[in-house]
């Protein structure tokens, strides 16, 4: 049985070995490459996915945004990112 991670802002996400973030030129945009699968990010999502490093907590990413996207509450940029990243933790896709 897979225990599914439920992702908090003390979280450090990275993306699995099987998993590589590339920007795809054919497409103009961010996109997550893995076996026979392909996810592609919009503009926000691949702003998100090009912090998570494996070193810095949800926390840290939220906090970078917050000062790139200057004006946006902190409050909504935290649900934002944590509703983004779930998915992808509930597919394997992001690990800690």
């Amino acid at each position: 049985m897979t225990i599914l991670l439920t992702l908090i802002e003390e979280n450090v996400p990275k993306l699995p070995r099987h998993a590589k973030l590339r920007f795809d030129e054919a497409r103009k945009k961010w996109i997550i490459n893995a076996p026979e699968r392909v996810f592609e990010l919009d503009e926000i999502a691949g702003e998100v996915m090009q912090l998570v490093n494996g070193k810095s907590s949800i926390s840290v990413i939220i906090d970078v945004l917050v000062k790139k996207f200057k004006g946006a509450p902190r409050d909504i940029i935290a649900k934002d990112v944590l509703a983004m990243l779930q998915p992808l933790a509930d597919k394997g896709f992001i690990i800690l």
